[in-house]
């Protein structure tokens, strides 16, 4: 049982009162007499366990200064080989040992004792609290910050398109009206025209009916009868009336409403073109909605996150004189023409190529290379491919990183529309470049990765990217080599074999 009734008798009426018992799983007190009940206490000078009522004298007189421990936690203060309290810290294997200990295998190490070693440790640990408490305040904020841009992204994103709703609305009421203009001039136009055409047909009908008995009136003088009568009746004859003609009779051909359906045909082409120029302009102007931007990285892990697939060089840009190894992610400069198909892809100036990948989002990768110099670069797919706007940042088509060894020193020379930007860096060199696009954003990233993996910024280029970039390689000395490497989440390595 873990409690215990008993009843206290005494002077007074008797009293029942419930303790607990030690059961199997507890320490029990030293004290008791009989059945043991659960100690609360533990003294480490002492080596006994004590139920409440008898670990009073810890608390007052000269057992004061002893060493409290939960009664549980007995055995894990005392040296299971020594029976000693584990009163000293090794702070060369970070673990509390006893006296004995110490003076034999742990003669040679650095130790402390424990209560300094856990007075340090709570320094520790209350400024680890401090440093907890005040990322999450900021977390906090930031959360809060975060909701608040939502709330402010939603209720932008609901007038753009309430806005929206009704500019539509308004031009499909503002088509309609002037459609129905459009409409009620046609048809009055119609009408008059149809007017003017009726009113000539009957005045021309009323000249046939005349015309007519004009005819039957001739046919009756005829002068195969009376000479006389004839001559005497002629003057009586009613004169022909004067001939109507038709205007086209006059003039050109009559104009119907052929040219009204051609310019209505026009406006609508005019109309869908600008439409469709608006509309796009709408559209990117929604796609480069970026409430986030591109975090401030602080390490190269952070830059990892972004990391694209391997890269692979298109055969079809490689210069002649470049050599592509290890699945084309390799290229070496050479002075022997490889035996590359012909195609209008490839570059015939310089010793360069692309690869075939497009890039329109935020993606990192990184190039090692060996020899005079490289250049690392990003470019349009309709950059030339020959002459000297071929050449990677000779143009306003390509933003280029040209890395050139020059004894004890290392040049970095970043080029844009042949105008170059020079920095320079003594060795111990570094063998490998990062590059970091934000494609939406319009941001470029160079970066010098050293030995250890560490990074340092060279050149950051803001602009505004118009096409889909590609990462491109150029190897202009003879040995020199550039490759793409293989990097993943915390490591680079090459690729399986």
């Amino acid at each position: 049982f873990d409690t215990l009734t008993i009843t206290e008798r005494g002077n007074g009426p008797a009293r029942r009162s419930t303790v607990c018992v030690a059961g199997p799983e507890n320490v029990g007190c030293d004290f008791c007499t009989g059945r043991k009940r659960k100690a609360l206490k533990s003294c480490l000078q002492c080596q006994l366990s004590y139920y409440q009522e008898h670990i009073q004298p810890h608390y007052e007189g000269p057992l004061k200064k002893h060493r409290l421990v939960e009664a549980s936690k007995l055995h894990e203060n005392i040296c299971s080989r020594h029976n000693q309290v584990k009163n000293i810290f090794c702070c060369t294997d970070k673990q509390c040992i006893c006296l004995i200990c110490f003076t034999t295998e742990h003669k040679d190490h650095n130790i402390v004792p424990v209560s300094e070693e856990a007075t340090k440790k709570e320094e520790e640990l209350k400024k680890t609290r401090q440093v907890i408490q005040q990322r999450i305040q900021r977390q906090e904020k930031d959360v809060n910050a975060l909701r608040q841009t939502v709330d402010a992204v939603n209720r932008s994103a609901d007038k753009a398109v309430e806005e929206s709703e009704e500019m539509s609305n308004e031009l499909i009421k503002l088509i309609k009206k002037m459609s129905s203009a459009v409409k009620d001039e046609i048809r009055l136009q119609q009408k008059i025209e149809v007017s003017r055409a009726k009113e000539l047909q009957d005045k021309l009908q009323h000249e046939i009916t005349v015309l007519k008995t004009n005819k039957a009136d001739l046919e009756k003088l005829s002068p195969h009868g009376d000479p006389i009568q004839f001559l005497h009746k002629y003057p009586s004859l009613t004169p022909l009336p004067k001939s109507t003609t038709l205007p086209s009779l006059n003039g050109g051909p009559l104009q119907y409403f052929e040219e009204v359906t051609a310019s209505v045909s026009e406006a609508g082409e005019t109309l869908r073109a600008s439409c469709s120029k608006e509309w796009n302009k709408i559209s990117r102007s929604v796609t480069e909605v970026n409430v986030l931007p591109l975090p401030q990285l602080t390490t190269r892990a952070e830059l990892l996150q972004y990391a694209a697939k391997c890269f692979k060089l298109d055969q079809n840009t490689a210069s002649m004189k470049m050599l592509l190894s290890e699945g084309n992610r390799k290229a070496t400069g050479t002075k022997v023409q490889q035996p590359y198909a012909a195609h209008a892809d490839r570059f015939m100036s310089r010793s360069q190529a692309l690869c075939k990948t497009s890039l329109t989002e935020r993606h990192y990768w990184e190039v090692e290379w060996s020899g005079l110099g490289v250049s690392v670069a990003v470019a349009y797919r309709d950059i030339a491919r020959a002459g000297k706007k071929s050449v990677f940042g000779d143009n306003d088509m390509s933003w280029a990183l040209e890395v050139l060894d020059q004894g004890s020193i290392i040049t970095y020379n970043f080029k844009h529309k042949r105008i170059s930007k020079k920095k320079s860096i003594p060795k111990p060199r570094s063998s490998r470049v990062g590059v970091l696009l934000d494609h939406k954003e319009g941001i470029l990233y160079f970066y010098r990765i050293s030995e250890t993996l560490s990074f340092t910024l060279l050149y950051k280029v803001q602009t505004e990217f118009k096409q889909p970039l590609h990462a491109g390689l150029g190897v202009y000395f003879k040995g020199s080599t550039a490759k793409f490497c293989e990097i993943r989440q915390g490591f680079s390595s090459p690729p399986p074999p």
